[in-house]
């Protein structure tokens, strides 16, 4: 149900007076419900023009027609969501710049818009909105002990910042050492002095520093002794003399004897001679040392901090225990950078770049040194730097340079580099113009026609609406795929279809054909319009849809009615020797077609007992399928020709296509052949009859008789009635029981009186009359019906 921005990461240039913002559903099957949108300059949107809009929609595309006083060049943020009662809303977010000059492309001016460039050691500041380098962290080290007791290697008494050793080791005894550090490079200051021939030499510099010192690593130290009040005048004049900003280390050095030194307390004795507050005391205690007061026994200790500036540096200070210990500082130290860069999001995507601008200002005089590098980028994420801009090349053409079908993308990446003011170049704006790809999405707001459920083997077409919601035609006509997942999570791919290629606003219906007679069950649908963008086209995160639809089973048995020459017959019937079996096969389910010949099986066990299986394909088997918009049967005719007298049996198998068998058991029925054209007595019944009688008679042989007629007459031999062969009605090989009924009336239907009647059978068949057929019981034994007759005439009985 979430709803985002159809271009989700955008920052487009619009430039028409009402702007219609179109917004995606992350299900475009959604049911409808309301949406809002919200409009400001400002992603607080908390300003007193934002502006609320709602639409009620479907899921899909959901537009907000929106209008307002635009202003020329200014940034609008817009954010979407599904209404609720409750609770705070799902916002999703995007910009756009409105300029009152048509163009097109992508732009960054506005704060909230440059926070999502990806920046490297620079920074916007939220309060001034000015962009600053980012301050570099750097480990400051320092290891110090009393010589000769807890410490006598150079390293024992040493600075290290970032692994890199300053100073080490020292050259008074009894002496203080300050080290100081740029405040941005971290670079130390050297000793610039050059030993003198007089034990009283000095170094160079600002100040002496005792006697010389050849040991390495002690080039970057000022060291006085601190036992006399020279050496802390000196000492006091140079910690005055320390540029502010500057980082600074101090560390005293204990000597034997040690316990005649000159402690703290000495130190502060000596404002009695340079006034008050101003001694070597005072000022390591102003600068932070806040309790140099303990260095009052045989010990030694390390002080830092950063002159003038213990706002962002706490100054920090460890002592010894006594003589037998280390001291150690570690302390992060930050310092300021000279470079940084900036880096846009993705540009695009584009089907041509035209040009790229930026803009911004400096602080200061000198210093800056911006370049923009004109970034492509492939669809796998692969950038090549294409161009580099000066700053004097502020507004490119950059037509010809990206070639689009291999970078649909830019980045521009500003590399901001000041060595003397530490203060980066303010970049305001940069924006790239260019020819946007196309944009659809699955709108089905505006047509969705997918069932939940359909029967086994119905088939359907799913069909949703694809619009075309940006101002940019397709290229060509657009390919849909599609594929389906079963309940046994098999994935098989539908054939592609196409849709039209689409002008800016136009729509095409999406009709995906889906064949259900192999998905009984759970199945799920997926459409993917414009596949691994096939046409250049914005974003394919509106262009998809999983739907879950139902397959209702089939478990109905398919019934089977088999006929022979149109009749049911019992075993043990007798056939003709050429019928006509007809075997119909009927399915409940009218989708499901019973079309193949696969789905019927027909055996004949003959009477040597030998099982014969017809095949489709001839005369004599048939396979008549079920033609949909019917109902749904197949027929299958067999016409085999039984040459031989005896007993056979017919076996008929039918299933239906979801493998539904016709019956618990094989469909059979036994049934004889008798070759040779005969008749049995005929018999009427009922016998006595009072309002109509039928005749019963079996017939054998391979087709009726051509001529089959039954005389009525009177006791004195006078015909008052004959019934033809078709009054008769339907006589097939075998038992008959016809469908005429004699209801006792003359030639002319008047009704003959009450009495006994004689009738007789005259047949006739290729000119000569039928042979008289033996009546058979249910077992097949021979019964005697003669006696019934006299010289083959029977009698009747019409009483009234």
């Amino acid at each position: 149900d979430d709803i985002s921005p159809a271009f989700p990461t955008t920052y487009q240039i619009v430039n028409t007076s009402t702007i219609r913002l179109t917004a995606s559903t992350a299900n475009p099957l959604a049911a409808s419900r309301q949406y809002v949108c919200e409009v400001d300059t400002t992603t607080l949107f908390n300003s007193p023009i934002k502006r609320t809009f709602t639409q009620a929609s479907a899921g899909g595309v959901v537009e907000f027609a929106t209008t307002m006083a635009w202003q020329d060049s200014t940034v609008y943020y817009w954010r979407v969501a599904p209404s609720v009662t409750t609770g705070l809303p799902r916002w999703n977010n995007s910009s756009f710049v409105y300029m009152a000059v048509t163009t097109t492309g992508s732009n960054q001016s506005h704060f909230y818009q440059h926070l999502q460039s990806d920046r490297e050691r620079i920074t916007l500041d939220s309060g001034t909105r000015r962009w600053r380098f980012v301050d570099r962290q750097n480990f400051l080290q320092v290891t110090h002990s009393v010589f000769g007791t807890s410490g006598q290697e150079p390293s024992d008494f040493q600075v290290v910042i970032n692994g890199r050793i300053m100073t080490q080791s020292a050259c008074v005894g009894r002496s203080i050492i300050v080290n100081v550090y740029d405040p941005v490079s971290l670079r130390p200051y050297y000793n610039q002095a050059v030993p003198s021939t007089t034990p009283s030499g000095s170094f160079g510099g600002y100040l002496g520093s005792g006697m010389p010192c050849q040991y390495i690593g002690t080039n970057t130290n000022f060291e006085w002794n601190f036992q006399d009040t020279a050496g802390r005048r000196r000492i006091r004049d140079f910690l005055d003399w320390i540029p502010q900003g500057a980082l600074v280390t101090v560390r005293l050095i204990l000597d034997q004897p040690f316990n005649t030194n000159a402690w703290a307390n000495i130190w502060q004795a000596d404002e009695q001679v340079y006034g008050a507050g101003n001694t070597m005391y005072h000022r390591l205690k102003a600068a932070g040392f806040s309790d140099i007061d303990s260095f009052n026994r045989p010990r030694t200790f390390i002080f830092t901090y950063k002159k003038g500036d213990a706002l962002s540096y706490t100054p920090q200070f460890k002592f010894s225990d006594g003589l037998f210990d280390k001291v150690i500082i570690g302390k992060n130290v930050n310092s300021p950078d000279s470079l940084g860069t900036i880096t846009s999001p993705l540009f695009g995507r584009a089907t041509a770049f035209k040009r790229v601008q930026w803009r911004g200002f400096s602080t200061e005089v000198n210093g800056d040194r911006p370049t923009v590098d004109i970034i492509g980028v492939q669809e796998t994420g692969t950038e090549q730097v294409l161009r580099t801009l000066t700053l004097a090349e502020q507004d490119v053409d950059i037509t010809g340079l990206v070639n689009t079908a291999t970078y649909p993308f830019v980045k521009l990446r500003l590399t901001n580099r000041d060595s003397i003011h530490f203060t980066p170049y303010q970049l305001t704006q940069w924006r790239v113009l260019f020819d946007a790809a196309p944009e659809g999405a699955l709108a089905g707001n505006v047509f969705l026609n997918i069932p939940d459920s359909v029967q086994l083997g119905q088939p359907f077409t799913a069909q949703i609406a694809f619009k075309n919601i940006s101002a940019t035609p397709f290229a060509d006509s657009i390919t849909v795929a599609a594929s389906f997942t079963d309940r046994s999570n098999t994935t098989q791919a539908l054939p592609n279809v196409r849709i039209k290629r689409l002008l800016p606003g136009d729509t095409a219906m999406v009709r995906v054909p889906i064949n259900t007679a192999t998905l009984q069950g759970t199945n799920t649908l997926n459409i993917r319009v414009n596949p691994n963008r096939v046409l250049p086209e914005q974003s394919l995160t509106n262009n998809f849809l999983f739907k879950t639809f139902g397959v209702g089973g089939d478990n109905a048995r398919p019934n089977l009615d088999v006929t022979f020459d149109g009749v049911r017959i019992l075993n043990n019937d007798i056939v003709a020797a050429k019928p006509l079996i007809v075997a119909k096969l009927t399915d409940e389910n009218r989708f499901m077609l019973l079309n193949d010949t696969s789905l019927v099986t027909v055996q004949v066990r003959y009477p040597n007992n030998s099982l014969r299986r017809f095949g489709f394909g001839t005369d004599t088997l048939r396979f008549i399928p079920a033609v949909q918009g019917t109902n749904n049967a197949a027929t299958i005719e067999f016409s085999p020709a039984f040459l031989e007298d005896g007993d056979y049996i017919l076996y008929v198998k039918g299933k239906d296509r979801s493998g539904n068998v016709s019956g618990s058991i094989d469909y059979s029925v036994s049934f004889k052949v008798i070759n040779k054209p005969m008749i049995t007595n005929v018999f009427n019944y009922p016998n006595p009859f009072t309002t109509s009688t039928a005749f019963v008679f079996t017939l054998t042989g391979a087709e009726v008789p051509q001529n089959l007629r039954i005389q009525i007459l009177t006791i004195t031999g006078k015909i008052v009635k004959e019934i033809t062969k078709e009054e008769l009605g339907p006589i097939q090989i075998g038992r008959n029981i016809t469908e005429y009924k004699w209801d006792g009336t003359d030639m002319f239907g008047q009704p003959l009186g009450n009495g006994v009647y004689l009738y007789r059978v005259i047949t006739n068949q290729n000119g000569r009359s039928l042979d008289k057929f033996a009546t058979q019981d249910a077992n097949g034994n021979v019964t005697n019906t003669d006696q019934y007759f006299k010289q083959g005439y029977g009698k009747m009985y019409l009483m009234r």
